[in-house]
């Protein structure tokens, strides 16, 4: 059982146009379940079902440009380097071939860095995820910590953030300041990767109000790991996120284990998304699905989320008698 929860009706004007689009991308975030280790999701039927999901989708919209993946895409650690076999097992063998024949925008999750060697590194290029060849498609497509790309045909430009140093944002009375990576623990430079992941969120917050201020495209594709009410410490992140006179902006973050539009800081009259839902460790509520954007002819993006039954993912404990 699959359901579709739309956020707007589509514009009157594409309607008048005959509806044609301009492309199409996915969104999925926390979804490389692992057998030894994971929350409420006892089995890989909810990674299975979402995937089958998107293939579906991928199929009917036939002009998917992109996937945007928010990371925690290998539980519970990370991936050592390139060869690490979890690139298969957690990704490769898991999503079809259509879906791996487009870029996968890519940024850390927490656990994504546990055991990669970027909680470390200085260089991006020691880092076991990034990529900077987009016709590469055996590796997501992750040219950097916090990176664009332009697609100028849509109208469009993709802004990915590494803001691992807000992981404890939930907790809405930490100033700035207060901020840390708290995973840094388990890595191998505990001091080393609370450096680097504050340097990364800086350098981040900087791209971000730099596309804000000199960007001509008429949208922006922001996404981090983290939903936007991790940064009520940050006022002039959510501002900008929430000011629409120059760019249509649409914010996509994970973390949370669900797929939802309403549990997230309003970023009105933009909108915003958490897309944590994809089957890789927990139930943190009853959406658990995709998202998907949909570019009009009049380069409106239009996003609604793709969800399965929740039973799939998190089925109710049985007991015995």
């Amino acid at each position: 059982t699959t359901r579709t929860v739309r956020e707007e009706e589509f514009d009157p004007e594409d309607a008048m146009s005959g509806g044609k689009r301009r492309g199409s991308f996915l969104v999925i975030g926390d979804w490389g379940w692992d057998e030894s280790q994971h929350g409420n999701v006892p089995n890989l039927s909810c990674q299975w079902g979402i995937g089958d999901r998107m293939l579906q989708k991928f199929k009917e919209l036939g002009d998917v440009q992109f996937i945007i993946n928010v990371g925690d895409s290998f539980y519970p650690e990370g991936v050592k380097g390139k060869d690490d076999p979890q690139w298969d097992t957690k990704w490769r063998n898991m999503y079809a071939p259509e879906l791996r024949s487009v870029p996968w925008y890519s940024v850390y999750g927490n656990h994504d860095y546990h055991h990669d060697p970027c909680a470390c590194a200085m260089d991006p290029n020691e880092c076991a995820q990034v990529n900077y060849q987009i016709e590469n498609l055996d590796y997501f497509y992750m040219p950097g910590y916090n990176y664009v790309i332009k697609h100028e045909d849509l109208d469009l430009e993709v802004i990915g953030l590494d803001m691992n140093k807000y992981m404890g944002g939930w907790n809405s009375s930490r100033t700035m300041d207060e901020q840390e990576f708290e995973d840094c623990k388990w890595t191998q430079c505990p001091e080393g990767c609370l450096g680097n992941s504050n340097a990364r969120a800086q350098q981040g917050f900087d791209l971000f109000a730099e596309r804000f201020e000199h960007s001509k495209a008429k949208n922006l594709l922001v996404f981090s790991h983290y939903p936007t009410d991790y940064f009520q410490s940050n006022s002039d992140f959510l501002g900008n996120l929430s000011t629409a006179t120059t760019h249509s902006i649409t914010y996509f973050g994970g973390h949370r284990h669900n797929t939802d539009n309403h549990t997230t800081w309003n970023i009105a009259p933009n909108a915003n998304w958490v897309v944590g839902g994809g089957g890789g460790w927990s139930c943190d509520g009853r959406e658990q699905g995709f998202a998907v954007g949909e570019i009009s002819s009049h380069y409106k993006v239009h996003t609604y989320a793709e969800l399965i039954d929740y039973n799939t993912c998190c089925p109710p404990p049985t007991y015995r008698k």
